[in-house]
């Protein structure tokens, strides 16, 4: 962390990237020198690819500077089981592997004897329990589930730098597949009450009507015809379809009850149980 942002004056929100743009003018300079133009394509696609990796991770490393100087202490501190932090201690810091690289988150410990710290910037910044940023065990368990373990490392690496290892992808992976129990079993539905409505819909074209069944017209109207049998239950190119679901209850509030004196009342009932 610079100087100027420790000392918290007035300059801090402009001193918080001073770092992060004297990264990104090298890099300018750098394109206006013989030595950059003198570069195909392809190198300098792979030019600005690392360099502006590290601008990046730079940006990210200088924001979270930036909170770590704004942070101020909370005035309460009470933790799930109802036990308070009392004491912090300024200055704690942990590492996060994210897809620009590594950076270090530096925040207020909240602390009480005979209890694990607390760090309320941690929560803020939804940081993960492990070292690795969310973005990056995407990523790896992401390229693990399209081939080997070795090529998602290999992979991981050339697109982000983050030098992360075989046995690291391969926990990023299994971790990521924790909840897939869960998740399909969610999706399996639960089984309807006696109160539930099943409802049936079916599209009747192609169906045979047994005989006895016809209506007067229509079966003499079938009587008088000849030829009409079919060797199967469908006509060809016939198709039947059918549906079943269990339909949500309406979203309206119960009708008002019937009124011996007025028929109106009896009308609105009436249609609320439709």
């Amino acid at each position: 962390m610079s100087a100027a942002l420790e000392t918290g004056g007035p300059a801090v929100a402009e001193a918080a990237f001073a770092a992060s743009r004297g990264l990104f003018e090298q890099v300018t300079t750098d394109l206006t020198s013989p030595d950059a133009a003198a570069l195909t394509h392809s190198g300098l696609e792979d030019l600005l690819a690392a360099r502006m990796r590290e601008v990046t991770r730079q940006l990210f490393q200088d924001h979270l500077d930036l909170r770590a100087v704004r942070e101020r202490r909370a005035g309460q501190v009470v933790d799930e089981t109802g036990v308070e932090r009392t004491r912090i201690e300024r200055g704690r810091r942990r590492i996060l592997a994210t897809v620009f690289g590594k950076v270090t988150a530096t925040r207020i410990a909240y602390r009480a004897a005979g209890s694990a710290d607390l760090h309320l910037a941690d929560a803020a910044l939804n940081m993960p329990a492990g070292m690795h940023s969310l973005g990056l065990a995407r990523l790896a368990a992401t390229e693990s589930a399209r081939g080997s373990f070795a090529e998602a490392v290999d992979y991981v690496n050339a697109l982000t730098g983050a030098g992360i290892g075989h046995r690291q992808v391969q926990e990023l992976a299994v971790a990521a597949a924790a909840g897939i129990n869960a998740f399909y079993q969610a999706l399996v539905p639960e089984p309807c009450t006696d109160a539930a409505l099943l409802v049936l819909s079916a599209d009747g074209k192609g169906v045979v009507i047994r005989p006895e069944a016809l209506r007067e017209a229509t079966a003499k109207a079938a009587a008088a015809k000849s030829g009409n049998k079919m060797a199967s239950r469908l006509a060809p190119g016939e198709k039947t379809r059918a549906c079943g679901w269990t339909p949500s209850a309406p979203n309206r509030p119960p009708p008002p009850p019937a009124s011996s004196t007025s028929s109106a009342p009896a009308v609105r009932t009436a249609v609320g149980r439709r």
